[in-house]
């Protein structure tokens, strides 16, 4: 019997207005557009392996075969899928992604030249992680893929150069350090260079672009090997090694490179035994010379979860912050892409987003994307109107949200107690019940992580913030007096 996923099969039908044979030729189209929308190089990368699994009533369910590539399509490309989709039928309103896991992964497409420089070393580049398998066949794919003399390659964001990166007041300290370290790896005092930010103001694409500067066939002195990969796959790599007894040939691997790169390393916390590895592996190439980047979301000192010693490593080089952005650069970032899409956008539509979408780039540039493509799809100008119906459930979504600050201050007001009592370490009931409602709608209220909201509450830890959490929602579930009390709040501060 056929695979849901394979590409023969016809997808499942549920809408009277459209038969298998219309709906796979609309699936066609909708593809077609988006490899012209997008581009060859991400198409193949990233959308290439989506199947149609169907439709029913107003959304259309498509299928990936990893949980990653489902993570990256939904986060990055779901937009302008519904979008495409909605110009065939109308009916549509959501796009709805799922991951299969019986079909194959195509091999993944030629590389830039960029990427495979003509050199005596190849480039490293870490594939993205994909966990669709069983946990002893994932062991084995990366013991094997550990063993192997052909090194893997992955692609590189094109998009993510030094070039198209728009620096500002927040984030121009940080620029200039990649830029030295892409230039002169290892050199005194940027060795290791530690990138730290929030999300979505510039990480990544400082650390492609670092990558791709180093791997260029064109640099001078020649391109260098490159290990690139997330903390995440440093630790599936390292688990694999142990299970499989090829810990040497792991150690071999990552400390005969010229730059070691790792993504988010903030994983890594409490997972002492990787961290360990992560310490021998930085000291066996610092010493010998070699070039360390990191990135995480906060400062070596902040990351509490760290060995000591691993964090006293990462703060002695050059520790560099990216900031929120200000009203200026995020008016520049519009500009810029404005200007790379070849598209007209008045001034007054990048204002308003400006103002309006002020947590990071990734939301920013989301945004922007978004209303380029419905202008070309449906072939009209963009303009503040236009930006305001096309938007207005992101725009709805940052008008209500909220502080912590502002939580704190209406729970404080509700209960007659002194805000200060949100962060004290007084234990009785009467506060530290309002405290835990305190957080509970911090929690669902606000963007912020669990440490971060600790944080505010007198430095306590993310576990604390998640049994308040845990333990109101249980409250409510039992006392329907409680419930309505939280509630009240919730409306309050959405109003």
């Amino acid at each position: 019997m056929a695979n849901d996923q394979s590409p023969e099969r016809r997808p499942r039908v549920t809408s009277d207005n459209a038969s298998p044979d219309q709906l796979a030729t609309q699936w066609a189209r909708v593809r077609g557009r988006l490899q012209s929308e997008v581009g060859e190089v991400e198409y193949r990368t990233w959308l290439k392996h989506m199947n149609l699994v169907g439709i029913d009533g107003d959304e259309v369910t498509i299928a990936l075969p990893t949980r990653f590539m489902r993570d990256w399509v939904r986060s990055h490309y779901a937009d302008l899928v519904m979008l495409l989709w909605q110009a065939e039928l109308r009916t549509i309103r959501h796009a709805e992604f799922i991951v299969r896991t019986g079909v194959q992964i195509s091999s993944m497409p030629e590389l830039p030249a960029v990427l495979a420089p003509q050199a005596a070393e190849p480039t490293i580049i870490d594939p993205p992680l994909a966990e669709p398998a069983p946990v002893s066949a994932r062991f084995s794919q990366y013991a094997a893929s550990l063993r192997s003399e052909d090194r893997s390659e992955a692609v590189l964001d094109s998009r993510f150069t030094f070039d198209s990166f728009v620096v500002g007041k927040p984030n121009e300290f940080a620029y200039a350090c990649a830029r030295r370290v892409a230039e002169m790896p290892a050199c005194p005092g940027f060795n290791p260079l530690f990138l730290y930010g929030g999300v979505g103001l510039g990480k990544t694409h400082l650390m492609h672009a670092i990558a791709w500067e180093l791997t260029d066939a064109g640099r001078p002195g020649g391109p260098v090997t490159v290990a690139y990969m997330s903390a995440e796959r440093f630790m599936y790599r390292f688990i694999a090694a142990l299970r499989s007894k090829s810990t040497m040939e792991f150690k071999e691997q990552l400390r005969s490179v010229d730059v070691l790169m790792i993504d988010d390393l903030q994983f890594l916390i409490g997972k002492d035994t990787t961290q360990d590895e992560f310490f021998h592996t930085f000291n066996a190439l610092v010493d010998s010379g070699k070039q360390i980047v990191v990135s995480a979301d906060k400062s070596p000192s902040d990351l509490s979860g760290l060995e000591e010693r691993v964090r006293t490593r990462l703060g002695c080089g050059m520790v560099a912050d990216l900031h929120s952005t200000t009203f200026e650069l995020r008016m520049s970032i519009l500009e810029a892409k404005a200007a790379r899409a070849n598209v007209t956008v008045p001034p007054k539509v990048n204002e308003f987003l400006a103002h309006k979408i002020t947590s990071n780039v990734r939301e920013l540039e989301g945004a922007f994307n978004r209303l380029v493509a419905h202008a070309n799809l449906f072939g009209r100008a963009i303009t503040l109107d236009s930006a305001q119906e096309v938007l207005h459930d992101l725009l709805k979504a940052f008008d209500r949200r909220v502080t912590i600050e502002e939580i704190q201050r209406r729970v404080s007001e509700h209960y007659n107690l002194r805000i200060s009592d949100m962060s004290s370490a007084r234990r009785a009931r009467a506060v530290a019940r309002p405290r835990q409602v305190a957080m509970y709608l911090a929690k669902q209220l606000t963007s912020r992580s669990l440490p971060e909201i600790g944080r505010k509450f007198g430095n306590r830890d993310h576990t604390t913030v998640m049994h308040a959490v845990s333990r109101v929602t249980e409250l409510m579930e039992l006392d329907a007096g409680f419930a309505e009390d939280v509630e009240l709040l919730r409306r309050m501060l959405e109003s």
